[in-house]
C-alpha cells in the first residue's frame, strides 16, 4: 500500500495530465456524437480518427519516459520506442491543420458550434504532442545533455512540420512509412530536389509556431516550480 501511495505522489502530475487528456478526448468524440445526433451528418467523424492517432505518440512517450529509468532497457528497448513515436508524432500537431474545414460553408449545424468543436479537437492535439514532446525532450536532456536535449526539439519541430505538410497535401500518413517506405523515400527526395514555396513556407512557419508554444509551456512549467521552490536566503 505505502509502494502505491508513493508511486500515485512521485508521478501525480503524469497521472493528472492522463485524466486530462482522456476527459478532453471523450469530450471531443461526444461532440461529434451530439452533431451527427443533430444533423445526420458524419462530417466530422473523420476527426475522432485524426485524434487517435495523436494519441499513439503520446502513449509511446509515457512509455518511453518509463522505460528511461532502467539503463538495461534505455540502450535496447527505448530505440526502438522512440523511432515508432518519431513516425507517428506528426499526427498530433496535424489536427491544427483541420481548422481549414471550418471555410467549408455547411447547413447542417450552427457555424458556432462547429468552432467549438473544432478547438475542441485542435486543443486536445495540440497538448498531446507538446506533453509527449516534453517527455521526449526530458530523456534526451537526461542521457546525453541540455544541448543535445534542446537541438532534439528542434530537429523534431522541423521534421514534424515537415511530416504534417506531407499528410495534409500529399496525403500520406505514418502507416505509409511502415507500410510502403520505398515511396514515401522516393517522394521526400523529390520534394527535397526541387522544394516548392508552399513546402518551404509552410514548413517553417508551423514549425517556428510550434517551437514558440512549446517553449511557452515549458518556461510556464519551470516557472510554477521556481515558485513553488523554498526561497533563497540572503547572506
Amino acid at each position: 500500500m505505502n509502494k502505491f501511495q508513493t508511486f500515485l505522489k512521485r508521478n501525480r502530475y503524469k497521472i493528472a495530465i492522463f485524466g486530462l487528456m482522456t476527459s478532453a478526448s471523450l469530450i471531443c468524440v461526444l461532440l461529434v456524437a451530439a452533431r451527427i445526433a443533430y444533423s445526420d451528418s458524419g462530417r466530422y467523424t473523420s476527426l475522432v480518427w485524426n485524434l487517435f492517432l495523436a494519441w499513439i505518440p503520446f502513449v509511446l512517450s509515457y512509455l518511453a519516459h518509463a522505460l528511461s529509468w532502467k539503463k538495461t532497457l534505455l540502450y535496447f528497448v527505448l530505440p526502438i520506442t522512440a523511432f515508432l513515436w518519431l513516425i507517428f508524432f506528426p499526427n498530433a500537431p496535424y489536427i491544427l491543420t483541420d481548422l481549414q474545414h471550418l471555410a467549408k460553408e455547411t447547413s447542417s449545424a450552427p457555424v458556432w458550434y462547429d468552432v467549438i468543436v473544432m478547438i475542441w479537437f485542435s486543443w486536445t492535439g495540440l497538448l498531446l504532442g507538446l506533453v509527449s514532446l516534453y517527455l521526449m525532450h526530458d530523456i534526451v536532456q537526461r542521457t546525453f545533455g541540455r544541448w543535445l536535449g534542446w537541438a532534439f526539439v528542434l530537429f523534431v519541430s522541423g521534421l514534424s512540420s515537415f511530416g504534417v505538410y506531407l499528410g495534409r497535401f500529399v496525403r500520406f500518413n505514418s502507416w505509409d512509412l511502415l507500410g510502403d517506405p520505398k515511396e514515401i523515400v522516393v517522394t521526400i527526395l523529390g520534394l527535397a530536389i526541387d522544394p516548392s514555396r508552399r513546402l518551404v513556407a509552410f514548413t517553417i512557419l508551423f514549425a517556428v509556431f510550434y517551437l514558440f508554444v512549446y517553449l511557452t509551456l515549458y518556461s510556464f512549467a519551470h516557472l510554477l516550480q521556481e515558485q513553488s521552490a523554498p526561497p533563497v536566503k540572503s547572506a
